[in-house]
């Protein structure tokens, strides 16, 4: 059965760094866009960062633009999200999450398989 487990998340101090994996199990990840996305308490679910199934296509919301940077490693069937410059606004729960058909990147509701997510709180 296919799945994704997200972890690196962690308290950092605003400023810092933290970098988060995908890891898959039970299918090639490289058959599917990737995307993640963050759940502030009382907030809903915001797509943050997605990369593309066949050309490495990358898109970044506004907020973390120039200090996220996501990647893909096949040999290790894992997506990366380097978080660089972290700021108390980016606390939330993180989620990575997959779909097929590389649309809507920013949608929930457009990916089928989710992560338990994990926690990233920013403060000092």
């Amino acid at each position: 059965q296919f799945h994704v487990v997200e972890s690196g998340g962690g308290l950092v101090q605003p400023g810092g760094s933290l970098r988060l994996s995908c890891a898959a199990s039970g299918l090639p990840l490289d058959a599917y866009a990737v995307g993640w996305f963050r759940q502030a308490p009382g907030k809903e679910r915001e797509g943050v960062s997605y990369i593309s199934k066949d050309d490495g296509n990358t898109q970044y919301a506004d907020a973390v633009k120039g200090r996220f940077t996501i990647s893909r490693d096949n040999a290790s069937n894992t997506v990366f999200l380097q978080m660089n410059s972290l700021k108390p606004e980016d606390t939330a729960v993180y989620y990575c999450a997959t779909q097929i058909w590389g649309i809507a990147w920013y949608n929930p509701r457009a990916y089928d398989h989710w992560g338990q997510g994990t926690q990233v709180t920013v403060s000092s």
